[in-house]
């Protein structure tokens, strides 16, 4: 008898009959596993293609968009900034659009989504590391975020704030989609409400701040003019972002079938959760940069870049400063939830793939949890907010890599060469251990040792 694929709910038999692969229990709990083994079955997916687009769109209510906008513009000024992350955003929507629509319609997470997309079963193995890597460092960015509003707003000490923010986020998680569908849907309208007021009452109030932002120089040397180095720099921090579809498709896999009666809801949902979260990513950038600017003069530049300094600036626009401050403190908090339950839930997905691997163990979605928290914390401790700029900008060009040679196998491989089959196959029996067409573009190694043949990215003769 030939190896089973991939399942959670019994060990995996070899011909000897020894299990290849040991289950802990709780995997059999298909709400707190959440299929994070094997792709999501048509029973399981009972939720509305707008409640899935929600809950995903949901998870980027993060502030670190308004951090590394800030961010950008206090190091390389306004038009270098504006430009760096308008030229981000359209290559994470162009490399994010095929992967969402592959994710939706084969009912699949990034990691079985990259085994078949080039890189092999044990190839994916790695990508599921850098992925873990994303999730594990944008907790530990937006926990200290969460942590600079405890800190402002109820004098708690950032290293407690650091442990807190952790430890709330845990129990959140653990019942995976079905309880973060409701905490998503339920908090996005007041979100999305404190997010776009102080924008618009400076506009009322002050309408030619936004004038003179375009001024703004930050600690740029050439001044607030475009210049290609800031440029380049700037993308380069804001392209670590393009790793977040894969959080996006986290959720999309849980889309309802397309059929003829729901196809143009699936397709907006689809898109608008899937690339389309970079459209307000880069407005929350822009943001970041814009607030950067005007708290700047009274919080400093150093302390412009905290989204608690920004928010608590832009309410004392339209509020009393006591009042400002309670709903600054409540926003950045509910904020960093909304984005820290989703990174802590694709981080237990993604190290549940690169375990079950590496280990031939598989002790459940919900032990991952604690380790990818835990990884964050100590991030968080060891100051990880103050070195933003040198850890994403490393980060994106892993991540470039990973994602775009995912795409390409997706678009070009797929679609316009035809070297691989139209249909995603994600099945062990049907795939190269390690691929060298996307892992070895990833990595660089050249190209691949088997000339045109070594392209297929599935075994044609095992389908």
């Amino acid at each position: 008898m030939s190896e089973v694929v991939d399942t959670q709910d019994s060990a995996i038999e070899r011909p000897s009959g020894r299990s290849a692969r040991s289950y802990n229990r709780w995997t059999k709990n298909a709400t707190l596993e959440d299929y994070s083994l094997r792709y999501a079955p048509r029973s399981f997916r009972t939720w509305t293609p707008y409640v899935v687009a929600t809950t995903a769109l949901g998870g980027i209510a993060y502030l670190a968009d308004f951090a590394i906008g800030g961010s950008i513009a206090i190091t390389h000024g306004f038009s270098s900034a504006v430009t760096a992350i308008l030229v981000a955003a359209v290559v994470i929507f162009i490399t994010g659009t095929p992967i969402a629509y592959y994710s939706a319609k084969y009912a699949i997470d990034m990691d079985l989504l990259t085994r078949g997309a080039g890189f092999g079963y044990l190839g994916s193995t790695l990508t599921s590391l850098i992925y873990a890597s994303f999730t594990f460092i944008f907790f530990a960015l937006e926990g200290s975020i969460m942590a600079q509003a405890f800190e402002l707003g109820l004098h708690i000490p950032l290293a407690i704030g650091y442990l807190i923010a952790s430890l709330v986020i845990i129990p959140l998680v653990i019942f995976g989609m079905t309880a973060l569908s409701k905490l998503q849907v339920w908090t996005q309208p007041i979100w999305l409400v404190l997010m776009f007021a102080p924008f618009v009452s400076i506009a009322f109030i002050a309408p030619g701040k936004y004038e003179e932002w375009t001024n703004f120089a930050g600690n740029s040397t050439t001044g607030s003019s475009i210049s290609l180095l800031g440029v380049g720099l700037g993308a380069g921090v804001a392209l670590s972002l393009i790793a977040q579809i894969g959080e996006q498709v986290d959720y999309l896999r849980f889309m309802p079938d397309k059929t003829a009666q729901n196809s143009k809801q699936w397709w907006t949902a689809v898109l608008a959760a899937g690339p389309g979260w970079v459209i307000l990513g880069a407005f929350k950038q822009l943001g970041g940069a814009f607030l950067a600017f005007y708290v700047a003069s009274d919080a400093g530049l150093v302390k412009a870049g905290e989204p608690i300094e920004q928010f608590l600036a832009g309410f004392k626009t339209f509020m009393p400063p006591w009042l400002a401050l309670v709903v600054a403190t409540f926003f950045v908090i509910l904020s960093q939830v909304k984005i820290n339950v989703t990174n802590a839930y694709s981080g237990s997905l993604s190290w549940s793939n690169f375990f079950s691997r590496i280990l031939h163990r598989h002790p459940g979605r919900v032990v991952w949890i604690f380790l990818n928290v835990g990884i964050a914390l100590a991030l968080m401790e060891g100051g990880v907010f103050g070195f933003l700029n040198s850890v994403l900008g490393f980060y994106s060009n892993v991540a470039i890599a990973w994602i775009g040679a995912v795409t390409a196998d997706l678009v070009i491989n797929k679609r316009w060469l035809k070297l691989s089959p139209p249909e995603l196959v994600f099945h062990r029996a049907h795939l190269f251990n390690v691929n060298p067409v996307g892992f070895g573009s990833m990595i660089g190694v050249g190209p691949p040792r088997s000339g045109g043949n070594a392209t297929r990215s599935i075994r044609w003769s095992a389908r």
